[in-house]
């Protein structure tokens, strides 16, 4: 078997670390923030801005089924990182970055607000990256970013 290159390793490491430590690290914070005892009456409380969410199509039909099921009580444990951070945003006062949630942070913006937007922004340029490769200088910005990011929100 043929072994990585530098820049292939740097994409599968920052890959696992995306889409296995900071799901947890958001969904933590997540759980603080809608305790998950009181969550379907949060919800409930909050549906009709849910509703104009699922309406201005922010929230998708896979998302509003997670949110109101047919059966049982939502639990964030079937929330990805997308539908917890817009929750987050439009159910909270959270702080937003300066720039918003739709831009990286600046380096001394350090907040519960800034470091979502930072997962969010590197899991999107991950998204659309157009290769499996990741030059090790942008890799060991993100790496340090997102690790400094999933301990404070955990």
């Amino acid at each position: 078997m043929a072994s990585f290159s530098e820049e292939e390793e740097n994409y599968v490491r920052l890959a696992l670390l995306l889409k296995g430590v900071t799901p947890r690290a958001v969904r933590t914070y997540f759980d603080r923030t809608f305790l998950p005892t009181s969550l379907l009456s949060t919800l409930n409380t909050n549906f009709n801005t849910l509703f104009d969410l699922k309406s201005k199509r922010i929230i998708n039909q896979a998302q509003w089924d997670l949110l109101i099921p047919k059966n049982g009580a939502p639990d964030s444990k079937t929330f990805d990182v997308t539908l917890m951070v817009c929750l987050i945003r439009n159910l909270t006062s959270i702080i937003l970055p300066i720039n918003g949630f739709d831009s990286l942070p600046l380096p001394v913006e350090i907040s519960p607000g800034s470091d979502l937007a930072r997962i969010k922004f590197y899991r999107n340029k991950l998204a659309h990256h157009d290769s499996n490769t990741i030059d090790t200088a942008y890799f060991n910005t993100a790496w340090n970013d997102i690790s400094d990011v999933s301990v404070s929100l955990h």
